[in-house]
């Protein structure tokens, strides 16, 4: 492994005295060839739903992986993420694992979050739908 720095591949926008964001940012600057999924959901490839707003939220962010790697991407290229959750509670129940499958997963990428409460999402079984956006520099 390199101990060469590399430059951020997006520059992350944080207004002078703001407090820094946890596990986000507050904005991205970037440029290239955009990337949008749709909402995926926790299903695997069978589409059977793990027992658990965690494992559920593990699957989600493999899928959205799979839909990044189709495009010649990865999560470093993530600039967005919009959570529905159909559990504010259930999402922060479990702070540390939650953390844990996202940096597995998506590594210490941190983009633009928004988290949103919803009555339910199209999938009965669904706990959790993300919506990603990256940039291809």
């Amino acid at each position: 492994m390199s101990d060469v720095k590399r430059e951020p591949l997006h520059r992350i926008l944080q207004p002078e005295g703001w407090p820094r964001p946890k596990g986000y940012a507050n904005g991205i600057l970037a440029q290239g060839r955009l990337v949008f999924t749709g909402g995926l959901v926790g299903w695997n490839e069978e589409g059977v739903f793990p027992d658990g707003f965690v494992p559920q939220v593990r699957q989600t962010l493999h899928n959205i992986v799979a839909v990044l790697k189709e495009a010649g991407a990865g999560p470093e290229h993530l600039v967005r993420l919009t959570w529905y959750v159909t559990s504010i509670e259930d999402y922060l129940a479990d702070p540390k694992g939650l953390g844990g499958a996202y940096r597995e997963i998506i590594g210490k990428n941190f983009p633009a979050m928004a988290t949103v409460q919803v009555t339910r999402l199209v999938e009965p079984k669904a706990l959790v739908e993300i919506e990603a956006t990256a940039v291809i520099p």
